[in-house]
């Protein structure tokens, strides 16, 4: 399914929001949180925060996955780079994810 430009992929029991397809991740962090009931909320709200971090990353096309896993759901973001990327990209796509702020901001939004 395509919405607003974006394509919602679903691959099993796993959610996949990618602006582009074939998905890849040429590029990407992953982290666990908390079972949220609403796994589309919790990938858009990641993939916008993803981009606003690396908005300088010219060619970078963001993607989100969001697989459940027991009590919890394995969350990989990351992308598709048009160019090789710096060595420092995956710990800023990390520090996104890690941050307390922004994983208190995704669960409420998506619970």
């Amino acid at each position: 399914m395509r919405r607003h430009g974006w394509h919602i992929l679903w691959q099993g029991d796993t959610l996949v929001l990618a602006r582009a397809v074939p998905v890849r991740f040429d590029v990407s962090a992953q982290t666990r949180l908390p079972a949220v009931r609403r796994p589309l909320r919790l990938a858009q709200q990641v993939r916008q925060d993803l981009w606003r971090a690396l908005r300088d990353l010219r060619g970078f096309s963001p993607c989100v996955s969001v697989a459940p896993q027991g009590g919890e759901v394995i969350l990989r973001a990351g992308g598709r780079a048009a160019h090789p990327v710096a060595p420092g990209v995956p710990a800023r796509i990390a520090a996104v994810l890690e941050d307390g702020a922004n994983r208190a901001r995704w669960t409420r939004w998506a619970a």
